[in-house]
């Protein structure tokens, strides 16, 4: 985990992960250990490999979802968001981590981004007075669901990439301006197809776990083949993965 320190360089005593405040605001030490948002490769290496990391990001959801207040002296309304969702310490309901899902891409297993991005979008986002999770804090609450439900998400802003998840419907147009569109086509998307099978742009193979921004300006068509299983070999080369600064 991340970790504070004090003054003198030493590290923070009797350090819990579930803690919130101290070094870290409005969340704790699950939540901000994945603050690496231009160098995500240098954060795997940090963590020993890509295992570990996906290892870490696994526990994120199957961690109990306790609390303690620490510094806060008290009960705070991230505190209760993130104990009411019941996804482990996955706090979406705070800024923080609402990236972290998307992870999963620049180690080896982007089926896990799409199946968790899917989940995040169903279960904490609705058509009802209570169908919305947490802050909004400049609108990131909001755009990182319009992001999401198209299908990708910028995890690294001003690198012109967006990562890739799992779209929530069967046809998308994004109308750029002079009769030009983006279109992201997914026609067997449903519920239970959650995971992209293979993917094409404008007709051809396209392998890569996230789009750029060039992409979607020229225009075209991005057409997703959707599926109840994921695909655990798609997405593994080095070349077809999001930016990072660190190789």
């Amino acid at each position: 985990f991340m970790r504070g320190r004090d003054l003198n360089g030493n590290w923070s005593p009797n350090f819990d992960p579930i803690e919130w405040g101290g070094p870290f605001t409005e969340g704790n030490a699950w939540h901000w250990q994945w603050s690496v948002f231009q160098d995500t490769k240098g954060l795997i290496n940090l963590m020993g490999g890509n295992q570990n990391f996906v290892d870490k990001l696994d526990a994120v959801f199957t961690e109990p979802n306790k609390v303690k207040v620490g510094t806060y002296g008290g009960m705070i309304h991230e505190m209760t968001e993130m104990v009411m969702a019941n996804l482990g310490q996955y706090a979406h309901g705070n800024q923080p981590i609402q990236h972290m899902v998307y992870l999963y891409n620049y180690a080896n297993e982007p089926w896990k981004a799409q199946f968790h991005a899917r989940e995040v979008m169903t279960k904490l986002y609705n058509a009802t007075e209570n169908g919305y999770p947490g802050d909004e804090d400049q609108g990131q609450t909001s755009s990182w669901y319009v992001l999401s439900a198209l299908g990708f998400y910028s995890v690294t802003p001003g690198s012109g990439e967006y990562v890739l998840g799992s779209p929530m419907f069967k046809k998308i147009t994004i109308n750029l301006g002079d009769s030009k569109k983006f279109v992201i086509d997914a026609p067997n998307n449903r519920k239970e197809n959650v995971y992209i099978n293979a993917a094409t742009l404008n007709g051809n193979n396209y392998t890569r776990t996230f789009l750029s921004h060039r992409d979607i300006l020229n225009g075209g068509i991005f057409k997703l083949d959707m599926s109840n299983k994921p695909n655990i070999n798609r997405g593994k080369l080095e070349e077809d993965k999001p930016f990072s600064l660190s190789k």
